[in-house]
């Protein structure tokens, strides 16, 4: 597929269907492409559908299905797009780090394949109003899910979380009382079982 050029071409790329629950168009939508008047479609259309529909098979759909819906809160973002969000502080990472992953129709540095997604799950939204605990979550996906990289933040307990052809596994939380790493390879933490961390949530 050739990177649209007209509203027609715009709308057949949104509606192609990833996986049970999403499409492609529940991942262009932006609001810095939309105040600032900037256009928001991947150039490498394929590619991009690719990487999210494995995102959306192997990471989305698995939560959808256990904790309920699962909202999109930032997915992909063109180079351009995503360039301008890093130079304005807009809380957008470069395009380097971010290739492989929200700028998921380009390869990574090491030639990988991959994609990221921002999301707040309304479940656990309600438990870390009432708790501050978003640790369970992290842990469940860790132990259950083929997860790329997490970052937690404190609104609405979002998250970002990725898929990649080489995973790191790693947890960071931006929550000021947690900030840091969870865990990732080399601590002591991250092998094993964490099921008594989330032992309130539901069964698989």
């Amino acid at each position: 597929m050739r990177k649209p050029k007209s509203v027609k071409s715009l709308e057949d790329l949104g509606r192609v269907r990833l996986s049970n629950s999403f499409y492609m168009r529940d991942f262009l939508y932006s609001e810095v492409a939309n105040n600032y008047g900037m256009p928001n479609i991947p150039d490498n259309p394929d590619l991009a559908i690719e990487t999210l529909t494995v995102l959306c098979e192997t990471l989305l759909e698995p939560l959808n299905e256990i904790f309920g819906r699962v909202t999109i809160f930032s997915g992909y973002r063109s180079p351009s797009v995503n360039l301008f969000c890093n130079e304005k502080e807009l809380n957008c990472a470069s395009n380097e780090s971010n290739f492989a992953g929200h700028i998921c129709d380009y390869l990574d540095a090491d030639g990988y394949k991959g994609a990221a997604v921002s999301v707040v799950v309304p479940w656990l939204a309600a438990r870390y109003a009432k708790d501050g605990n978003w640790q369970s979550m992290a842990w469940w996906i860790h132990d259950n899910l083929p997860y790329h990289r997490m970052e937690f933040f404190p609104k609405l307990a979002a998250f970002n979380i990725g898929w990649r052809e080489k995973p790191a596994r790693e947890i960071y939380s931006f929550i000021s009382e947690n900030k840091g790493y969870l865990t990732r390879k080399g601590m002591d933490n991250y092998e094993g079982d964490h099921s008594d961390l989330y032992d309130s949530y539901p069964e698989i």
